[in-house]
């Protein structure tokens, strides 16, 4: 079974986008290097450091990824197309019912909760990694012992209020690490092992 990484760029204050669901710079340093690549279909243009930290971090690929309907509903599913992995699983207490990608695209709206749409990305992924948005989904699969890695992305800018990397509140949870620390531009790549009890 691949193991499950929660990931996303985060401001230094810990938000993954502004009240508005607006992102300002958080994914400025994807073409702030001198280093050319593609990763996960995009071409990208970011230090030596972030090429290799994230190549490590997400081998083997991805296989599938569990968001929640914030973020499905922000990128429109991104047209219809799993942007990393095979599938994917949104979580949500009702399905979209007039999604215009809805015959096509590989999206499985999930209902009864994040363990659930754990699992079933994990039949799919199989050996390969379950990526998991954070946020409220993340946050949620952390706190039920659900996720291996923590992958924070963190831009040097401070938003003040927004949508929290771990998402709401919900006590304590004790990360291992960081095991990986890199230093790309713009950009510091954490990488947390979660203990496993």
């Amino acid at each position: 079974m691949g193991k499950t990484v929660m990931y996303a760029a985060v401001s230094a204050d810990g938000y993954v986008g502004l009240p508005d669901g607006g992102i300002g710079p958080l994914f400025d340093w994807f073409d702030s290097g001198d280093v050319a690549w593609n990763w996960l279909g995009m071409e990208m243009r970011t230090a030596q450091a972030t090429a290799d930290f994230l190549r490590t971090v997400y081998e083997p690929e991805i296989g599938a990824m569990v968001v929640g309907r914030y973020v499905f509903d922000q990128t429109n599913g991104w047209d219809g197309e799993a942007v990393a992995g095979d599938h994917v699983f949104v979580v949500t207490h009702e399905p979209p019912t007039d999604w215009e990608y809805s015959a096509k695209a590989p999206f499985t709206f999930v209902t009864d909760g994040v363990a659930s749409a754990i699992a079933q990305a994990r039949e799919v992924a199989g050996d390969r990694v379950v990526d998991i948005a954070a946020g409220n989904v993340g946050g949620q699969a952390l706190r039920l012992g659900l996720i291996d890695q923590v992958v924070m992305n963190v831009v040097p800018v401070v938003f003040g209020e927004g949508r929290p990397f771990f998402g709401e509140p919900a006590g304590e949870v004790t990360l291992g690490g960081p095991s990986v620390v890199a230093q790309g531009h713009g950009v510091t790549h954490l990488l947390y092992d979660v203990p496993r009890p």
